[in-house]
């Protein structure tokens, strides 16, 4: 085993549905297709580096929070829809996602995470095992999960809230694929029962939240599971050839740490790569975005 790890910092590269566009005082000017939103982002602790009145002229919708977690959108123009569709294309698979305005300012889809589904498709095409097993915990509206199926896996979706999980459905129609396997279940639950199932995945992604509930109110807290998780997920992994992304978004994680739960967890891990996943404003400035962690093995 080596102990040499390869630090990156990382950012999309194929996007064109996507653009972040200038960030700071706490928020962030974005473009998904042709809408251009205003969102809150805690991570922009700078000034902006565009004046606020071309944020002004710019945008079509603007978030304004009500409370911590949920809030209100403001259109411009009322006749805006709050549902369209945007497209990502890599070299190895193309998918469509449906966007939409949700209370909690999110809109169904993380930008930065394109630098995960490179590597997922990458792996998958570069795999030896025809129609590889993939495994995506905490699996959202389904970017990796997509990209996944797009490239060829046997693709498990596993995410604890029902609505996601139909969002993801939608997602997977659009992109005209199909046999996704959906789970509504908690991620850790459903990992132990594969362990006794004696189940094997060549490729597993896991982007857990910071505090999260399951289906029946398990509850999830990062720092208190992460680790159980990764113990047990590694036993899922097929030794001859497989891959793994951890990647969180808290404020308390870095990469040394994630390093560390990988390199305990799985001590035998080769080809380690640590790193923080950022989007590059065309303003100039760069908006971090969560640390991660990936690793892969191949015959």
């Amino acid at each position: 085993m080596s102990s040499t790890t390869n630090i990156q910092l990382l950012t999309p590269q194929h996007w064109k549905d996507y653009e972040l566009i200038d960030c700071g005082d706490f928020e962030k000017l974005e473009r998904f297709g042709d809408v251009i939103l205003i969102r809150p982002e805690p991570q922009a602790v700078w000034p902006k580096s565009l004046p606020e009145a071309e944020w002004t002229q710019k945008h079509h919708i603007r978030f304004k929070g009500r409370s911590a977690t949920s809030g209100d959108w403001l259109k411009k123009n009322p006749q805006t829809q709050d549902r369209w569709h945007i497209s990502y294309k890599n070299k190895d698979a193309s998918i469509k996602f449906r966007l939409g305005l949700t209370s909690f300012k999110h809109v169904g889809i993380f930008p930065e995470q394109a630098v995960n589904w490179d590597y997922i498709s990458e792996s998958v095409k570069s795999f030896r095992t025809p129609n590889p097993k993939v495994l995506n915990l905490f699996a959202y509206t389904g970017g990796a999960s997509l990209i996944a199926k797009a490239a060829g896996a046997d693709t498990t979706h596993v995410d604890s809230i029902k609505q996601v999980v139909t969002w993801a459905n939608e997602n997977q129609a659009l992109s005209e694929l199909d046999n996704i396997r959906w789970v509504v279940e908690d991620a850790l639950k459903f990992v132990k029962r594969e362990l006794k199932r004696g189940n094997k995945y060549q490729g597993i992604i896991l982007d857990p939240p910071a505090y999260g509930h399951g289906p029946k109110g398990e509850k999830w807290k990062l720092e208190d599971h992460i680790m159980e998780m990764m113990r047990d997920v590694v036993q899922l992994l097929d030794p001859k050839e497989h891959f793994l992304i951890l990647n969180t978004y808290s404020l308390g994680f870095s990469s040394v740490i994630v390093e560390n739960l990988i390199r305990t967890a799985f001590p035998q891990v080769e080809n380690l790569e640590i790193g923080e996943l950022y989007l590059q404003a065309t303003a100039g400035c760069k908006l971090p975005l969560g640390v991660f962690g990936k690793f892969r093995k191949i015959k």
